[in-house]
């Protein structure tokens, strides 16, 4: 028995994935917290089971396109102001986790374990592991606050 989906546990696995994984995040939260960021207990989790993770996805979805993403917090170094003035929008704590569709979108985990997608408007995938198969079967984000 899995928590996500068929289809998702496949494409999570042939991206390297595994029930159990676990990658050091000790490095992630040094750089970031030496630029203001904090890693939470949830961000903690999510990138100790899924970080380094790179889902090379591009078809049709179910209400948007499937896009990949790459769930390395280091490419959003440079970007702290942005998960801050968003995390205070919403009044959550928004640890970046990685991009979404090459970059043109990061995204984000919050203390409850919801996965944001983070632009010039703001928008939520739901809480893990719900976010992961939506991530991957293409289900659009929530808008949170528009751009």
């Amino acid at each position: 028995m899995t928590r996500f989906s068929a289809e998702t546990d496949e494409v999570l696995r042939s991206a390297g994935w595994r029930e159990g994984r676990h990658v050091q995040t000790a490095e992630w939260r040094e750089q970031f917290e030496q630029r203001g960021i904090t890693m939470h207990d949830a961000a903690e989790r999510f990138l100790a089971e899924f970080g380094g993770i790179s889902v090379d996805i591009s078809a049709p979805g179910i209400s948007r396109a499937r896009e990949p993403f790459e769930l390395d917090p280091s490419l959003a170094y440079g970007e702290e102001d942005r998960f801050s003035e968003w995390g205070e929008e919403v009044g959550a704590s928004l640890f970046p986790v990685g991009e979404l569709d090459q970059g043109r979108f990061f995204l984000a985990i919050d203390e409850e374990s919801v996965i944001y997608l983070i632009a010039d408007w703001l928008a939520r995938f739901g809480a893990m592991p719900a976010a992961l198969d939506n991530l991957v079967l293409g289900v659009a984000p929530e808008i949170v606050i528009e751009g």
